[in-house]
């Protein structure tokens, strides 16, 4: 007979959050690429009878491996390649720091700077930046062949054989990947419109229509800033994302409507999705939609007929396709834009000079301690602070748990497995476990990691099962001191790292609201006002979702503004649909009702701004009897009467 435990001795909802594997699909390709771009060099290296060039020759592999994570090959041209420039430049400066006492000391110390502040500017510069810290801290911890250039040399090579790898069906498959992202978008949408009328299901839904239509925005838009407008397939794919948008635009009309859609209409769209993902021209074949008898259901079957036609065009006119979310400047202008951020922003500086006092502490405790191979704890703390890669108190705890089963699993390896050829299957195995199981977590991937580097470190050191134990202890050192010295000394106040983003987040819903049925606003700028919201609204919950995974009180006070979260996102959906609703015939708003509720939310994103903790706020919305607004009336009434549980 079964028998529950105690309450008292249930794990409490953060480590739970933590260790909870995340459900993702594996790259297939990318395991295969790993498998064979860590043991090819190695294999050469041992056939050359230099297994030490063949070993770091793995390890910049193993940063390319890491780096491999983007579909279009363009992105991956950029996600691989820049962050191995970087790399190069850090070993250089590591092996400069060599042996150096308390000068290589400074030297790694800057480097941390230089890096926590370049990482703050976006992804492929966060990718940079752990690359010249990792390379510089390798490169002073350990000994490395003579001459200078050989180390970079070796280590970029194996990293550029992983993007040659990455890039060879680029001839037969150029497209499919953007086609793929734009027609995940679409398939993101039918999903949302099925969950229509079901309020949990919508919400995870319209979350993962948010992000798949930022990074297939992303994706389009970034590849257009340098072809300006004269790629044909890139015009077309941007013209059937804006297409999807009137859709997106009638789902929350649906959804406060109460009632489910005929399955017909996502099914519409499914088929749309996969008229693009094949990259067919012509009329897309779509199943027989009932006749629409309300303004919501005009709406949802004109912006279906719309997305299919637009879908089966041939040809599109590009002066006719308007960026929803703005072109990207051209570089020269992006450069100088980070460039000026990267000294003048106080994010940039507080996160260099956390990751740089860390590092320094952990470069001098081990210069005065006798530690062996006292890299790993720098390692450590690269990983753990990383800014852009979660809560850095859940990062120490699944890099400590991920360590232990990666060190169980070195053990079994380098007790096991002979020298010489042996390692180079054995390795092959490894390298395919990287791409495997980062997807489902950080914890996992840290444990796929380590044996890898234990085994290309036991090729330079030739220490075998004697690095395990020192190995676990440099990681938890590495933990304690990214947790005490980059974590707990540099407490963020919760309306710093949260509160002034919500706030910021519900004036502009205010000015989303004026915008909406105000004269004067073109349906274009309506349209990136409203998308530029929703990934904001997007990234606020992402970081709450990191608050989340942190014990109290952290996250007991991110799950009490987590309703706010949520009223704020209903807000925006109520404004849209009852855009939605006045354009296909509803009576619009009068010009009072409008500044009624626009004062009413920028007073909410005021009492925001300025308090720790949230307090119930009476309000008395009033409108005329039946007016399109009385739905989101009702949300902005609900989102003020929210109160911080006692």
């Amino acid at each position: 007979m079964s028998r529950e435990f105690p309450v008292s001795l249930a794990p409490p909802d953060w480590l739970v959050r933590n260790l909870r594997p995340q459900r993702a699909p594996v790259n297939r390709a990318a395991v295969a690429r790993a498998a064979v771009a860590l043991s090819l060099p190695l294999a050469i290296g041992l056939a050359a009878g230099k297994p030490v060039y063949g070993a770091l020759a793995a390890m910049g592999a193993l940063n390319g491996v890491i780096g491999d994570t983007a579909d279009a090959y363009r992105i991956r041209v950029i996600t691989i390649a820049v962050p191995q420039v970087a790399g190069a430049v850090g070993v250089v400066l590591g092996g400069l720091a060599y042996g150096q006492g308390w000068y290589g000391v400074a030297i790694v110390t800057g480097v941390a700077l230089l890096s926590g502040m370049i990482s703050t500017i976006g992804t492929v510069a966060s990718a940079a930046g752990l690359l010249l810290l990792l390379n510089c801290v390798v490169g002073a911890g350990l000994p490395l062949p003579h001459p200078w250039w050989v180390p970079p040399a070796l280590m970029t090579g194996g990293g550029l054989l992983v993007l040659l790898m990455a890039l060879l069906a680029w001839p037969l498959r150029a497209g499919v990947p953007e086609r793929a992202s734009v027609a995940g978008a679409y398939r993101a949408v039918a999903d949302l419109l099925a969950a229509c009328g079901d309020q949990d299901r919508y919400v995870t839904t319209r979350f993962d229509v948010t992000r798949s239509l930022n990074q297939s925005y992303d994706l389009i838009l970034g590849h257009r800033a340098h072809h300006h407008g004269r790629s044909r397939q890139l015009t077309r794919m941007l013209a059937q994302l804006n297409a999807i948008t009137p859709v997106v635009e009638a789902a929350p009309a649906v959804h406060l409507a109460g009632l489910p859609l005929p399955p017909e209409v996502p099914e519409s769209v499914r088929r749309i999705a996969d008229a693009i993902e094949s990259g067919r021209t012509g009329p897309v074949p779509l199943p027989l939609l009932p006749t629409p008898t309300t303004e919501t259901a005009r709406a949802v079957d004109h912006a279906l007929r719309h997305a299919a036609e637009v879908a089966g065009a041939p040809e599109i006119d590009p002066r006719g396709i308007d960026d929803r979310l703005g072109r990207p400047a051209a570089l020269g202008i992006r450069t100088t834009r980070a460039t000026r951020d990267v000294l003048l922003a106080p994010n940039s500086w507080r996160y260099g000079l956390r990751l740089a006092l860390c590092i320094g502490i952990a470069q001098a405790t081990v210069s005065l301690f006798p530690v062996p191979r006292s890299y790993w704890v720098a390692l450590t703390i690269t990983f753990v602070l990383k800014p852009d890669f979660g809560s850095v108190f859940s990062r120490a705890l699944l890099r400590a748990l991920g360590t232990v089963a990666g060190l169980v699993l070195a053990a079994a390896v380098l007790a096991e497995v002979p020298g010489g050829w042996w390692i180079v299957p054995t390795l092959m195995v490894l390298g395919a476990l990287i791409p495997a199981l980062t997807p489902r977590g950080y914890g996992f991937q840290t444990a796929a990691i380590t044996p890898v580097i234990l085994l290309l470190s036991d090729l330079l050191n030739h220490q075998g099962t004697a690095l395990l134990l020192p190995r676990l202890l440099d990681s938890l050192m590495g933990c304690v001191i990214a947790l005490v010295v980059g974590y707990l000394l540099w407490p963020e106040s919760w309306r710093t790292r949260v509160g002034d983003q919500l706030a910021d987040a519900v004036a502009d819903t205010a000015a989303y609201v004026e915008a909406a049925f105000g004269p004067g606003t073109e349906q274009a700028a309506r349209a990136r006002m409203r998308r530029r919201l929703y990934r904001d609204l997007s990234t606020i919950r992402t970081e709450f979702q990191r608050a989340l995974t942190e014990p109290p009180p952290t996250g007991r006070r991110a799950a009490a503004w987590w309703p706010l979260v949520v009223a704020v996102e209903r807000i925006v959906d109520a404004t849209t649909a009852a855009r939605v609703r006045v354009r296909h015939g509803a009576q619009p708003p009068s010009p009072a009702e409008v500044r009624h509720v626009a004062l009413q939310l920028r007073e909410l994103s005021e009492g925001v701004r300025h308090a720790d903790t949230l307090t119930a706020v009476a309000t008395h919305l009033t409108g005329p009897s039946g007016s399109v607004l009385e739905p989101l009336r009702q949300e902005v009434a609900a989102a003020r009467a929210i109160a911080t549980p006692r």
